[in-house]
């Protein structure tokens, strides 16, 4: 998504409550990474959705604002053999995660049982979960389709991962272009100090940073 369509999304969203919701879980995420005791950031799609772009945006934005935290380590249900070291990390990761840890959850769709189970580990041992998942219609989509996944195993498999996060953001489709700018939106905001501006003005700043792609190299 280019910067021009960002702007204009910024007047349509503007009193929808959508930008505050996006504010107020990009805050949170970046109170876990900032909080005494954090862990590393988990980054996890499903089987079928890797989130590549908010991994890149999130280890940008951990730069600009100097919080190393929000540069996630990016899990993998089937990493290849030939990966580098850094985009090898499977599931077994959640296992692992404990107390300090927080994991973000990226769903579009439906999320697997294996998926559901770890995160289910994760947040028995202590991590924080966050969700961002395309249920439920929320935010208006670029084209202005508000329909979210109608699948009844999608519904229940958000539904259950609804129950694990312990904060949640939904977009309200699972189409390309709208949860992109979601990840977008939330990446951004999280590389603001809590607080420190309104939802409008992080989303001003977006429209700038569009203007140039993130390092997508690592990723």
């Amino acid at each position: 998504m280019d910067a021009v369509r960002v702007s204009a999304l910024r007047e349509r969203l503007a009193g929808t409550g959508w930008l505050e919701a996006v504010g107020g879980f990009a805050g949170s995420l970046r109170r876990s990474v900032e909080r005494r005791g954090a862990g590393e950031l988990l980054l996890v799609g499903t089987e079928a959705y890797e989130p590549w772009h908010l991994a890149a945006h999130l280890e940008d934005e951990a730069a600009w604002s100097a919080v190393p935290r929000l540069a996630p380590t990016l899990l993998r249900h089937r990493p290849p053999a030939t990966a580098p070291t850094h985009l090898a990390h499977d599931l077994r990761r959640l296992t692992e995660a404990g107390r300090g840890a927080t994991v973000l959850v990226v769903a579009p769709a439906a999320v697997g049982a294996p998926l559901l189970e770890r995160v289910q580990d994760a947040r028995r041992h202590g991590a924080t979960v966050l969700a961002l998942d395309g249920a439920g219609p929320v935010a208006p989509s670029t084209d202005g389709d508000l329909a979210g996944p109608t699948d009844p195993a999608d519904l229940a498999g958000l539904a259950d991962l609804a129950g694990l996060a312990h904060e949640r953001l939904t977009v309200g489709t699972a189409a390309e272009e709208p949860f992109d700018l979601a990840q977008h939106l939330v990446s951004a905001a999280a590389g603001q100090p809590v607080g420190r501006r309104s939802a409008l003005g992080r989303l001003a700043e977006l429209a700038g940073r569009l203007a140039s792609a993130p390092s997508l190299s690592r990723w």
